[in-house]
């Protein structure tokens, strides 16, 4: 007897390990995976912009990489002390000017780089909700807590999220043409903009995404059914946070290991496996550090540590 659908999975192109790149852009849920990616050590850059919850803003950052932007002092604003980017997460806001200024061009740099030489990127869509600064009538990335009155709240339409996520892979294209992309579609429902409005939201990033990833005829940019685990085999609040709204971590590594199951390369889990005891290892916290039997745990550690770096010389187990 069965107590909920499961999701079918099926991807037939080449699966990741530890020599690949990846790059993770968009909503907090591709910050989610990006986490685990990194606790597993593999290659990634996550976000260099911070969290990106609409395609029009995944799709100005990547236009910036693609084509060299340099950011000035004009690209930012002040509003209570706080200088900050409508391109950027509030994550990368600075006290100063220039400072700012110089962290925005440095992730324009990152964000090319990962672009360039990253093997797998992951694109994830959280929202069609967008905010239009008035003044400028520029669709932000975040409104940085300026007031509701200067901007306008609209929804994009079915052929202006179709055409940013054709945009993006085609800009991704001219730096990198053999990346594997996988799109998805966040599984947080963005309740404040009201509920029947979030169903409106994923509908129209769900129609458009399948119909531009069908137009591009790209046998290597694919769809992971994220938001269709979370809703249809996770049916339950029990796998929400406290806010109702966001995943809690049983459902985020639910799906991590989902992913993992199809997504990566067999050959890599015994890696992750001593990848994972090194870890835990280092978080051990024993009651008597200079026990015997805890310096011995210590050389093993040690040896663990040693072997895969050897191996993979990018880990980091600070």
């Amino acid at each position: 007897m069965n107590f909920s659908t499961v999701v079918p999975l099926s991807y037939g192109g080449r699966k990741i390990t530890y020599d690949d790149q990846i790059l993770c852009l968009g909503s907090c849920f591709a910050a989610n995976i990006g986490e685990k990616l990194k606790s597993f050590q593999f290659q990634q850059t996550t976000n260099p912009f911070g969290i990106l919850f609409h395609p029009k803003a995944i799709e100005k950052v990547v236009e910036y990489a693609v084509h060299n932007f340099e950011f000035t002092a004009a690209d930012v604003f002040e509003h209570q002390e706080i200088w900050s980017s409508f391109a950027a997460h509030s994550d990368l806001n600075e006290l100063e000017q220039e400072d700012i200024v110089v962290k925005l061009n440095a992730k324009v740099f990152d964000l090319q780089v990962a672009l360039r030489e990253s093997s797998f990127i992951m694109l994830t869509f959280g929202t069609a909700w967008v905010y239009v600064f008035k003044e400028t009538q520029e669709i932000v990335a975040n409104c940085h807590k300026l007031p509701n009155t200067q901007f306008d709240k609209r929804l994009l339409t079915y052929e202006e999220v179709r055409q940013s996520y054709t945009s993006i892979v085609q800009m991704i294209r001219t730096l990198n043409p053999h990346a594997h992309i996988m799109c998805s579609i966040s599984p947080v429902r963005h309740t404040k903009d009201g509920f029947s409005e979030n169903q409106r939201s994923k509908s129209i990033l769900l129609a458009a995404l399948h119909d531009a990833i069908d137009d591009l005829q790209d046998d290597k940019v694919s769809y992971i059914p994220v938001y269709e685990i979370v809703m249809d085999e996770l049916r339950d609040y029990r796998f929400y946070a406290a806010d109702l709204i966001h995943p809690n971590a049983i459902a985020i590594q639910y799906v991590w290991e989902r992913f993992v199951a199809h997504y990566i390369d067999e050959a890599m889990m015994e890696v992750m496996k001593k990848v994972e005891e090194v870890q835990r290892g280092l978080n051990h916290r024993p009651f008597n550090p200079t026990a015997a039997q805890h310096l011995k745990f210590l050389d093993t550690l040690i040896e663990k540590i040693d072997d895969l770096l050897v191996r993979y010389p990018f880990m980091n187990f600070r």
